[in-house]
């Protein structure tokens, strides 16, 4: 018992080793505060690039296919950054400590190969984002539509996709259930605004109204593309009429489009006395001529 106790003590109070695991201590926040250091930097200095590339690309040609293709390569640089200088970070500290790092990547080596046998979904996923940012398929700030989930492009990885959707949820998608893809940000889009009349109203006034409030409906909405167009008589149903209009707008303002439309036209119906369709009850009696009744709903 006095030997351990001897030999342990003679371990603590060995200044050679005190002395290395100072250094090796010292060594090991050097190398993470200059990881951490090194990280911010190129950030910076990637984004600093990209800002100029865009100023310099918006006097050559506007658009926002580069700009979102800009965001997109951006944050995936970022990423990579911060992956490669962490990891050289660690190994550099496990060299430190005494590991060897020779050893470990052979024996790493050896185990991803088994492990990759049943990490396929893992290695598709990876291989499917690539592709789409090869491919530039949809990028940062584009509004999607998936099989199962639709709303905003937030961040596109290696492996996982991130959307916020309508509500605010964050949907985080694996790359590789990625398989189908509907973007509505690349090109324009177009407002399909039905608007019913009532049978019994004058169509060509109705129609002559519309096309009046069309022609000025560009020098209101900044987001209209082309001219505003009255399509005509959709269709006849029961006791209404339906005309359509159609109006192409940027990418994704078609929404706010349709809704000003649909006011506008309300507004001027109710004051040039163009009716609009609404329920109505017919009663018969006995021996007299049917009633008709209006429903208050």
């Amino acid at each position: 018992m006095e030997k351990i106790y001897n030999y342990y003590m003679n371990k603590l109070s060995n200044e050679k080793m005190w002395t290395t695991l100072g250094e090796n201590a010292l060594k090991i926040v050097l190398i993470v505060v200059l990881a951490l250091v090194i990280v911010r930097v190129a950030k910076a200095a990637i984004t600093k690039a990209f800002n100029i590339r865009m100023t310099l690309n918006d006097k050559i040609q506007t658009g926002y296919n580069a700009e979102r293709r800009y965001r997109t390569v951006l944050r995936l640089l970022k990423s990579i950054v911060s992956y490669v200088v962490y990891f050289a970070a660690g190994m550099a500290c496990l060299s430190i400590l005494g590991i060897n790092i020779a050893g470990l990547v052979a024996g790493a080596g050896v185990v991803g190969l088994a492990i990759g046998f049943g990490a396929q979904s893992l290695v598709k996923d990876v291989i499917t984002g690539f592709f789409i940012i090869f491919e530039d398929q949809f990028g940062v700030g584009d509004y999607i539509k998936l099989t199962a989930v639709e709303g905003t492009v937030l961040e596109i990885g290696l492996r996982t996709t991130k959307i916020k959707g309508a509500s605010g949820e964050i949907n985080i998608v694996p790359n590789g259930s990625i398989t189908e893809v509907v973007n509505y940000s690349i090109n324009n889009s177009v407002a399909v605004i039905d608007v019913s009349v009532a049978y019994s109203s004058d169509i060509a006034k109705a129609e002559s109204l519309i096309e009046d409030y069309l022609k000025t409906l560009p020098n209101l909405e900044e987001s209209i593309v082309g001219e505003p167009t009255l399509l005509g008589v959709q269709s006849v149903v029961g006791a209404e009429v339906i005309l359509r209009v159609s109006v192409e707008t940027l990418p994704m303002q078609h929404f706010g489009v349709s809704r000003r439309i649909r006011r506008d036209v309300k507004e001027i119906f109710d004051t040039n006395g163009i009716d609009i369709p609404y329920p109505k009850m017919m009663v018969y009696e006995r021996g007299a001529n049917p009633v008709i009744e209006e429903d208050e709903e």
